[in-house]
């Protein structure tokens, strides 16, 4: 039984159990919205994970992606990597390789990181195609099953599946003549290219059932692929996107009603002005079904500080209600990220998804302590309330003041040191407003 279908038979199972502390929510509350198609907890009865719950009205979650490249194959970096997103707080992660043994490699990271772990398995369908027939586009539909079912035994819980590219979304693409930004999407451009090669529809798309069938076998997420998303801010919101979103709300819908967990998948690159409507629009079409947003990247010439731009996004797209975010480094564009790239992409993440939760669920009591803690130059507590204490402490103690109650971009001239005095009595009690 898949959490969704326990769900509607008012059944709280143990996963939503934990997953409703780690949201310090009620495990009825979570149960109620799995049961409405509103939130989903990335799972898989193979495997033993960390296990977090994503929707409505629940923490906005981070995920890290790593993985191989067809140019850099160290299976020890990645390992380190996903070590290392974890450690940064990352709340899930993603195995994206396309290089090396595909199979070993996601089994070793299944092994050394304690989060649900997702994948997108047209990468591994199309590569063994070339291997086998030197030729993506000789891609079987026996072999492209067999991959989604193989990653789904080895413990994958959550899966990226292109099933919204189907015919009309080409067609859109067509009659608006292409792109400024092209196709950004791996899995999505050999998809597509796979299509027009062997004029057939998207299997993934023709065959939904049974690709729902087989997560529900496994209790998997199955997160509907944004394939056409905007890859230049100029794409934003065409209708080649719009199309394809469309379709996968109605997936969603449908494979909620079939028994499985179900999630869509949101662009991209987006100006500042359009993320509210492309949270909305979702939100709307799928009747508030979880919403997992890449960035959104907010300007196209931002490459060095990716990961920046994508912070802008993802705060935005939190607090108008995006329910996970995957990070975006600072090699975005540039290169395969390395170690450090990851932990400042999980960095920048947490930022927007606390700053969107502020707004989305209200939760501003932190930021109050933190502003008392400052105001009153206790440090250790705010180093304990911050979301990287451990760096602030490390950047304070580098430079040492003169006064140990201050620090040194001040020094005796702290403005909180030298008033605070005055409004002893004040403090307790709090301003009026």
């Amino acid at each position: 039984m898949t959490q969704i279908e326990a769900a509607r038979k008012g059944i709280i199972t143990s996963e939503m159990k934990e997953a409703a502390v780690y949201d310090n929510v009620s495990p009825d509350y979570l149960m109620r919205m799995i049961a409405e198609g509103k939130a989903v907890i990335p799972n898989n009865v193979n495997r033993k994970a960390r296990l977090v719950a994503i929707g409505k009205g629940l923490k906005t979650k981070v995920n890290a992606s790593i993985g191989t490249s067809s140019d850099i194959i160290d299976v020890e970096a990645e390992i380190s990597k996903a070590i290392a997103a974890e450690e940064a707080g990352a709340d899930t992660m993603m195995e994206l390789s396309v290089g090396g043994d595909l199979d070993s490699i996601r089994k070793k990271v299944l092994g050394v990181t304690n989060l649900s772990v997702g994948s997108v398995p047209l990468y591994q369908a199309f590569k063994e195609a070339i291997e086998k027939y030197h030729d993506p586009n000789k891609l079987t539909e026996e072999l492209l099953f067999d991959v989604i079912e193989r990653q789904c035994a080895d413990g994958i819980s959550f899966m990226a599946v292109h099933c919204g590219i189907n015919r009309l979304t080409i067609e859109r693409l067509n009659k608006q003549g292409y792109r400024y930004g092209g196709l950004v999407s791996r899995g999505g451009s050999y998809m597509v290219g796979w299509m027009l090669k062997n004029n057939k529809e998207n299997p993934l798309y023709e065959k939904f059932d049974k690709v729902v069938e087989i997560f529900r076998k496994y209790d998997c997420v199955l997160s509907l692929g944004n394939g056409l998303r905007a890859g230049a801010v100029h794409d934003s919101l065409d209708r080649a996107q719009v199309q394809e979103l469309l379709i996968n709300c109605e997936l969603a819908n449908l494979g909620q009603d079939m028994g499985c967990q179900m999630m869509c998948e949101g662009p991209g690159h987006l100006p500042l002005d359009d993320i509210e409507a492309n949270v909305k629009l979702q939100k709307r079409m799928s009747a508030d079904a979880p919403f997992y947003v890449l960035g959104p990247l907010t300007t196209d010439i931002a490459a060095g500080y990716d990961h920046i731009s994508a912070a802008i996004g993802a705060a935005e797209a939190a607090r108008y209600g995006a329910d996970l975010i995957c990070y975006v480094t600072p090699a975005e564009h540039l290169a395969l990220p390395n170690r450090e790239d990851v932990i400042e992409g999980v960095r920048a993440a947490r930022i927007a998804a606390h700053v969107g939760d502020m707004v989305k669920l209200g939760k501003k009591e932190r930021d109050m302590e933190m502003s008392k803690a400052r105001r009153d130059l206790r440090w250790d507590d705010q180093y304990n309330l911050g979301l990287f204490g451990e760096k602030a402490s490390e950047i304070r103690s580098s430079r040492s003041p003169e006064e140990p109650d201050t620090c040194t971009m001040c020094g005796s001239f702290c403005a909180l040191d030298n008033v605070g005095g005055y409004f002893k009595g004040s403090l307790e009690i709090g301003p009026k407003r």
